[in-house]
């Protein structure tokens, strides 16, 4: 049982969303006004005579290939997929387009509304609420605060289960290590 852009459609009719609908390319064309910065397109996109749907956010960002941050940003991002549910980014190689994207196969039934709003909403609040803040500071700072809560998480976790003195011996240990090493002529 396939699902249909015209079943799509009446979805986002039912929570009253602005959209257009591109039928060559089999997709579905809205936006979002975010809270954390610009606001996005998301695309929903079906394949295979609408046996797979794909809900996606193309365009966050653009120009990563030349980006001073590059490394740390695939490292966001790959930390981003392992800490989100269905979400997954890629990376056009040719233009240095990022994206989200939220796809699965539907070969045996119809897009149900419950798995519609799921994916809908769920690409919407990560790349708004988690994602771009993220991938902002990163872009910004060069710092990923992902890793930095990481850093923070763990040290709480050595806190509460090392004997008394050790997180400090660390930290000295850690300071010493920093500072560079006086040679003397």
């Amino acid at each position: 049982m396939a699902t249909t852009l015209k079943q799509i459609a009446q979805y986002l009719d039912q929570c009253r969303w602005r959209y257009s609908v591109d039928e060559a390319h089999s997709r579905i064309l809205t936006g979002v006004a975010a809270e954390c910065g610009e606001p996005f397109a998301v695309a929903i996109e079906l394949h295979e005579n609408g046996e797979y749907i794909q809900f996606y956010a193309p365009r966050l960002l653009c120009g990563v290939a030349d980006h001073p941050h590059r490394e740390l940003i695939f490292r966001t991002l790959l930390s981003l997929s392992w800490t989100c549910k269905m979400l997954r980014w890629e990376y056009d190689l040719i233009d240095g387009e990022v994206r989200a994207a939220i796809e699965f196969p539907l070969a045996d039934t119809g897009l149900s509304e419950k798995q519609f709003y799921r994916c809908l909403n769920g690409l919407v609040e990560l790349i708004d609420k988690v994602a771009m803040p993220r991938l902002q500071a990163v872009m910004t700072t060069g710092i990923d605060p992902g890793e930095v809560e990481l850093g923070e998480r763990l040290l709480l976790m050595l806190q509460e289960s090392a004997p008394t003195g050790f997180v400090d011996a660390i930290s000295q240990a850690a300071t010493r290590r920093k500072k560079p090493k006086v040679v003397s002529i």
